[in-house]
């Protein structure tokens, strides 16, 4: 069975941090591309950050120069460094984990940010 977990999320000041983490089953993480995606109330869900399995990174432009992505394959762990952030990160911010043809998320984990 393949888990996905985020975990990290909470209510920040605009211009504060937040780290985010997925862990996700031992199986599919060495060999999976990991996303960020976020839904803001009344949003579609839309693309955040991806790292694959080899390190390539890729952000939204929105959010590029202020969140970093990065894994751990030791610990089967992403992250998403959220650094200034502003009103609008606000949403639920999932995980997505791709294998093949396949894909997996989280629950959602979620970040306020006050202005």
């Amino acid at each position: 069975q393949v888990q996905v977990v985020e975990s990290g999320g909470g209510l920040v000041q605009a211009g504060g941090s937040l780290r985010l983490s997925c862990a996700a089953s031992e199986n599919i993480f060495r060999i999976a591309a990991m996303n960020w995606y976020r839904q803001a109330p009344g949003k579609q869900r839309e693309f955040v950050a991806q790292i694959t399995s080899g390190g390539t990174t890729k952000y939204a432009d929105s959010v590029k120069g202020r969140f970093t992505i990065s894994r751990d394959n030791a610990k089967n762990t992403m992250y998403l460094q959220m650094n200034s952030l502003k009103p609008e990160d606000t949403g639920v911010y999932y995980c997505r984990a791709g294998v093949y043809y396949s894909e997996y998320w989280g629950q959602g984990t979620q970040v306020t940010v006050s202005s």
